[in-house]
């Protein structure tokens, strides 16, 4: 296990080297040398890395996750009286979508998706843990390496009391998204439905303490991601997809 153990802890500490020097725009870019190069010492095959496409059903969960738990959290926070678009330019709401969706879901297949789902994925694997314990011990890797951009002045950061819930999310969305590379045996799918999430999340939710264009004000309890909403939405899709998935 030292190898999985030793790549984490690497892209861990340079993260959060950049977070902390005010890079954190370009955090995520160091897991794409570091996952490179991790497969190629480790000499794994393309297939086991999870560079395949994907059935169709695989990408219709990974499209039917964000559609629909960002759907119902604009729900409730409509239903609460939360949502205050009157200062909203949708014509940049929705470049802003577009561009983050694509964006994200491209670059996390060779950062944030290749790097835990694909490569780390794989070396647990071949060193013999089963679907659950690889599935969770990734999406453990995967929340711890989100603590620097969520505690440190990044922009990205939120009041210490919402600290708890994004971690609590963000381990949700590592289970959630590694229970689709694990129903689809891709990436690819996981990245798809990383870009749709970001994309919805952050254009009209917000991050950190920017409010997004649903003028949502009150995010810790209507924050798909740093919310109570999210963690009782993404908590239920998660419970169901892994009814659904069975690793």
């Amino acid at each position: 296990m030292r190898g999985p153990i030793l790549g984490v802890l690497a892209a861990i500490a340079i993260t959060t080297t950049m977070d902390a020097t005010g890079l954190t725009n370009f955090s995520a870019l160091p897991l794409c040398p570091l996952f490179f190069l991790f497969w190629r010492v480790e000499r794994l095959p393309r297939v086991d890395i999870g560079f395949t496409w994907g059935s169709r059903r695989g990408y219709g969960l990974a499209v039917l996750y964000p559609v629909l738990v960002l759907g119902l959290a604009v729900a409730a926070a409509w239903l609460a009286g939360a949502i205050d678009v009157s200062a909203t330019d949708w014509s940049t709401a929705r470049k802003n979508l577009l561009a983050a969706t694509i964006g994200t879901a491209l670059v996390t297949v060779v950062t944030e998706e290749g790097f835990f789902r694909g490569w780390l994925w794989a070396s647990l694997t071949r060193r013999g843990l089963g679907a659950r314990q690889t599935l969770l011990w990734t999406s453990a890797a995967f929340a711890l390496w989100h603590v620097s951009a969520i505690v440190l002045p990044t922009g990205f950061d939120v009041p210490r009391a919402q600290i708890p819930v994004f971690m609590i999310n963000a381990t949700l969305l590592g289970l959630i998204w590694g229970l689709l590379r694990h129903a689809s045996g891709s990436v690819l799918v996981a990245s798809v439905s990383h870009g749709l999430w970001n994309g919805g999340a952050y254009v009209f939710f917000g991050y950190g303490r920017e409010v997004g264009a649903l003028g949502i004000a009150n995010t810790a309890v209507h924050g798909p991601e740093v919310g109570l909403v999210g963690v009782v939405l993404n908590g239920l899709f998660a419970a169901w997809l892994w009814r659904h998935c069975r690793p």
